[in-house]
């Protein structure tokens, strides 16, 4: 064997057990018993220090000196195990372990104080994640800063002075077209109450309509959505709201868009290191582009609502034309996850700011609250009702994921993009939106964005789709012209 195939061999048994501790959290979010917490947390720091020792096995730096690339995908493969190598080599081991063991312990906690509206409750676990993280990023960024470091983890390549420019490019426009329309009068909102049975089953037809396989994943109910796994087993959660199916409909969508990147990349890649997304940017642009440019198309929300007439009979909506201003309506919201598309990146770039200030120390925990509703007074011309409205909202930051929510906004930006180029490949695209039929959309995206997963990195993943780098324009472009036709602006 050469010394690339005993890498790639040896990773492949790396990438499954990753797979396995990816299926623990899965099922501590779904169907793990309460009382299991203290167990599991052990089970995932037990994990945690098989991958750890995996990762920087001796080994490994002896085949990247030696190992030959054959092809771009071996590069690629050699590319992501070197990075991976090189960043776990800086993480004592045991650091590793206990910051597995804590946020799975503080995931539970967290869940708790939501539920009570307990900030207090959870502010010492958060402590302990924020200071472990913090090690986390020292150890790795050395003379860099600490919070790139995190932010690389999940999208490669990017820092936070350039998302910060990004992000600053974006604001004025999205505020000023968040002002106008909220000068004009809202479009009717939904009323009355929608079954779970009806909520579900119809979230099971989108799931199909947008190509999800569900021979090779499964949906359960969870508080956060979320998908998770890649290859051969993609799972995906969604939730319900009786007077509020959209959250059900739309969480569904935006997590098939997640699951079917993974369920379309080349086969040749399955536990490799290009056998999954190359970012959570590029991932979120898969997720936002199905359910906002797709789902929440004039042309699909006009199948949809004859769907929904199917299932609940008369819910008060006139038309289809009248549907369609329902589910893009503006208007106020405490939850990122139930915004519209005009305020959702609001939401992220205070979470940005705020976790920034977390991570180099200029935040202190216990002042986490006060600044968060400060921010979004400001912003949303609001005040924060309660906990669970504001600061304990996200599942995020007791899982640890510093670095995860700017990906979030940039994948807008991705979706921006890559919406602009699919409209430009794929003419009369809106007339098989209206028969419920995304094949053309989702196909196009699989050619060219799904099938490659990490072959490249995420901004030449972009430009090889669109064939230019990302930028905010489209996106700005495509919000202000959806918005203004909607309002009358």
């Amino acid at each position: 064997m050469t010394a690339y195939s005993e890498l790639m061999a040896f990773q492949r048994e790396t990438e499954a057990l990753g797979q396995v501790a990816g299926r623990l959290g899965w099922d501590q979010e779904t169907v793990m018993p309460e009382g299991a917490t203290p167990q599991r947390a052990e089970e995932h720091g037990a994990m945690a220090n098989i991958l750890h020792a995996r990762r920087i096995d001796p080994r490994v730096a002896e085949w990247l000196q030696t190992a030959k690339a054959a092809d771009d995908v071996a590069a690629a493969n050699l590319r992501h195990i070197k990075r991976s190598y090189e960043r776990t080599a800086k993480v004592p081991a045991a650091l590793a372990a206990e910051l597995a063991k804590t946020t799975s312990l503080a995931h539970r906690v967290w869940a708790q104080s939501r539920a009570d509206e307990d900030v207090a409750g959870f502010l010492p676990m958060l402590q302990k994640v924020v200071d472990l993280r913090r090690e986390e990023a020292a150890a790795i960024a050395g003379n860099s800063d600490p919070y790139d470091a995190l932010l690389d983890d999940y999208e490669p390549g990017a820092t936070g002075e350039s998302l910060s420019a990004m992000f600053a490019a974006l604001r004025p426009r999205l505020v000023a077209l968040r002002a106008a329309i909220l000068e004009r009068p809202a479009p009717a909102a939904l009323s009355g109450t929608f079954d779970e049975t009806g909520q579900l089953a119809l979230s099971k037809k989108l799931a199909l309509a947008f190509g999800y396989a569900l021979e090779s994943g499964r949906i359960d109910k969870a508080v956060h959505p979320f998908s998770s796994g890649s290859g051969l087993d993609v799972r995906i959660t969604t939730r319900t709201n009786a007077v509020d199916p959209f959250n059900c409909f739309y969480s569904t969508i935006h997590e098939v868009g997640h699951a079917a990147y993974e369920q379309s990349i080349d086969p040749q890649h399955l536990l490799t290191p290009l056998g999954a997304g190359v970012s959570m940017g590029v991932h979120e642009s898969q997720s936002r582009i199905y359910e906002n440019q797709l789902g929440r198309s004039r042309a699909f929300t006009g199948w949809l609502y004859g769907q929904m007439r199917d299932q609940f009979g008369d819910f008060g909506i006139a038309d289809e034309d009248a549907f369609y201003a329902t589910v893009n309506r503006v208007s106020d919201c405490f939850i990122r996850t139930e915004a519209d598309e005009v305020q959702y990146n609001l939401h992220v770039l205070l979470r940005f700011d705020l976790e920034r200030a977390l991570m180099s120390g200029d935040l202190a925990v216990t002042d986490l609250e006060a600044a968060w509703n400060d921010r979004f007074a400001a912003d949303f011309g609001y005040a924060v009702d309660k906990p669970s409205n504001g600061v304990l909202q996200d599942v995020h930051w007791s899982e640890g994921l510093f670095g995860y929510f700017p990906t979030y906004t940039l994948g807008n930006v991705y979706a921006g993009c890559l919406h602009e180029a699919l409209r430009g490949a794929v003419p009369g695209l809106d007339d098989d939106l209206a028969r419920g039929d995304t094949s053309k959309a989702t196909g196009w995206l699989r050619a060219n964005v799904q099938q490659f997963g990490g072959l490249r990195t995420p901004v030449q993943t972009i430009a090889h789709a669109t064939g230019s780098a990302p930028t905010e324009g489209p996106l700005l472009d495509y919000l202000e012209d959806k918005f203004n036709g909607i309002y009358g602006l």
